[in-house]
């Protein structure tokens, strides 16, 4: 169906742009001060243990592999307004339950507060997707991704220092309680979106199986889609190496303090504030898969810069350098994936296309701590940048591709 044409004025006055955004907002206050203060939590813990530090992030990325397909699929099944509300909820009741263990019991379940917000959102953020879809015109797809990247670039900006002034100040426990008091006020303006569309769900007839299936084979059907999700894979085994690796940069290479780690994230969340700003200029006359290409390739070289170098200045030179680029990838995949699918499908498009992500990032997240012991920093950041390369050649291969005749042939 298409949407009728709207100013940039009437796009913020929209009341989906306009509840997404505060729910966003609740939310990025929770994970930021969930992310820092369980790493910091760990790190004292275990002394500074590559492992552990890893399971950190195999505990919040397993999952998105696991439930992403399920998710995605009950997405396109369920209502997305009251799936969104009821995950948020869920996750605000896991978190004072997991509090409770964490103080009666092992420290150990802290790891749980990460893994079982990570399930929730898989049933959560298909269905965002699919509401955009719905309340977005066409033409204002890109701009709107170019927007809410910039809001999760703020909190880039400042999430990484609120979360360790939260941990140091008042410690885990109450880090943990603002987690769940974040996500209780999220599923709380999730309740003000527009109602779900009833009729359509009484229109899903076939069982969950079906779905799942039809799933894959929209994706195997759609060149670009099939393409995007090798991109997918490459992308997900080089993050995959250097995600818990950041730390190490920082204590072993440079010999500071591991709270540099905030720094080298702020300057990383300020980039990709200043590029989502300019991304949202151009929005409308780049494709969303030159877009992808250019940020693939700036994070190929920034990798490599960053392996290489033994200066701080340097490092976070490339940082940067990378994040400004970054929104190119997050805005580029995500305005490829709403403009190539059919709106019944985006659940399901996301379930298939975020696992080849996720699960090629765990592979090599959950070998990180083992690649470390074998190669220096210096050749893993350098593998990385080989990856995201190979995903530049890859995005290529659509560069032809109109978004507009798939989106039409997909409709006919």
């Amino acid at each position: 169906m298409t949407q009728p044409s709207m100013s940039m004025s009437s796009f913020f006055r929209n009341r989906f742009v306009q509840v997404i955004m505060v729910s966003s907002i609740f939310l990025q206050i929770g994970i930021w001060v969930r992310n820092f203060a369980i790493l910091l939590f760990v790190m004292d813990k275990t002394d500074n243990n590559p492992i552990a530090v890893s399971l950190i992030s195999v505990a919040e990325f397993a999952p998105i592999f696991i439930f992403s397909f399920i998710g995605g699929t009950f997405a396109d099944r369920w209502r997305p307004k009251r799936t969104m509300v009821w995950c948020d909820l869920l996750s605000s009741v896991s978190v004072f339950a997991v509090l409770l263990t964490i103080i009666f019991g092992s420290w150990q379940a802290v790891f749980f507060v990460t893994f079982i917000s990570s399930i929730l959102s898989q049933f959560s953020q298909p269905s965002a997707m699919k509401l955009f879809k719905i309340h977005v015109p066409e033409e204002f797809m890109q701009t709107g991704m170019a927007i809410f990247q910039t809001l999760l670039s703020i909190f880039m900006i400042i999430g990484p220092m609120l979360g360790t002034i939260v941990f140091q100040k008042f410690g885990i426990d109450v880090s943990i309680s603002i987690m769940g008091v974040a996500f209780f006020l999220s599923a709380s303006v999730l309740t003000l979106l527009p109602p779900d569309n009833i009729v359509e769900k009484k229109e899903n007839s076939n069982n969950f199986l079906e779905e799942l299936k039809e799933g894959f084979n929209y994706v195997w059907q759609e060149r670009a889609l099939t393409i995007l999700g090798s991109v997918f894979a490459t992308a997900g085994l080089a993050v995959g190496i250097i995600q818990p690796l950041g730390v190490f940069l920082i204590v072993e290479r440079l010999g500071l303090p591991k709270e540099n780690l905030q720094l080298l994230l702020m300057v990383n969340g300020a980039a990709m504030f200043i590029g989502g700003g300019l991304v949202m200029t151009i929005s409308k006359k780049v494709m969303p898969q030159k877009l992808l290409a250019i940020g693939l390739l700036v994070n190929a070289i920034s990798m490599v810069g960053m392996g290489l170098s033994s200066s701080w200045i340097v490092i976070l030179m490339f940082q940067f350098f990378n994040g400004f680029f970054m929104p190119c990838i997050q805005i580029g995949i995500n305005t490829l994936i709403l403009q190539l699918t059919k709106a019944e499908f985006v659940g399901r498009v996301n379930g298939v296309l975020n696992p080849m992500f996720m699960g090629f990032m765990v592979i090599t997240m959950s070998l990180t701590g083992w690649l470390k012991s074998q190669f220096s920093l210096t050749v893993l950041y350098i593998t990385a940048g080989l990856l995201f390369f190979i995903g530049t050649l890859l995005t290529s291969l659509i560069f032809n591709v109109s978004v507009q005749n798939e989106t039409d042939s997909a409709e006919q």
